[in-house]
């Protein structure tokens, strides 16, 4: 019998638009059953690359939320330690990994990208599910036009949206969990 799909929705913070270059300097994942279970969470703050540095209009962006940046920056763990032991938290749910992000494309590059550089490999292959995409399937809504504040109410169930890489982790994967209870009703 399979192992069942565990949905991890997960966020990242950055201070620039691509991994290498720029720095991921935050993450956080939220495991979901398809019923909405929250099955755990991992967070971690990271330090910053080596020779990376904060894109300018990136950074511009973060000196309006001080808030979030404090939060990102706060207990910084080394890559290489802190990939590894997602990696290894990842194996250890009780299902296969499915990504869920927001937008994933975002998401999923600077995760995988880090999960291969600093533990070898990832659990998530080379795939991610993407919220909008799903989002624009179920109400046939055209993409640019398929936006949160266009979205049924009743998906949302009044999570926090921060820019703090946990909440925001938590949150989306609610929403996700809200969309798939909306197909099963259809």
């Amino acid at each position: 019998m399979p192992r069942p799909e565990i949905y991890v929705s997960t966020d990242v913070e950055t201070d620039g638009p691509i991994p290498g270059p720029h720095s991921m300097l935050s993450f956080a994942s939220a495991a979901y059953s398809g019923d909405k279970e929250l099955l755990g969470t991992f967070t971690a703050n990271l330090s910053t690359l080596p020779g990376a540095e904060g894109d300018p209009s990136t950074m511009a962006w973060w000196a309006t939320q001080p808030q979030a940046w404090e939060a990102c920056r706060a207990d910084q763990q080394d890559p290489a330690v802190a990939m590894p032991a997602y990696r290894t938290w990842l194996e250890r749910l009780p299902g296969r990994p499915v990504f869920v992000g927001y937008p994933a494309a975002f998401d999923f590059m600077f995760v995988y990208w880090y999960l291969i550089r600093f533990a070898g490999s990832s659990p998530f292959s080379h795939s991610a599910l993407d919220l909008k995409s799903y989002a624009m399937a179920l109400l046939g809504t055209p993409f640019r036009e398929t936006v949160k504040r266009r979205m049924p109410r009743e998906w949302f169930d009044g999570s926090p949206h921060s820019h703090v890489a946990l909440d925001d982790a938590i949150e989306q994967g609610a929403l996700f969990c809200a969309m798939l209870a909306s197909r099963a009703r259809r």
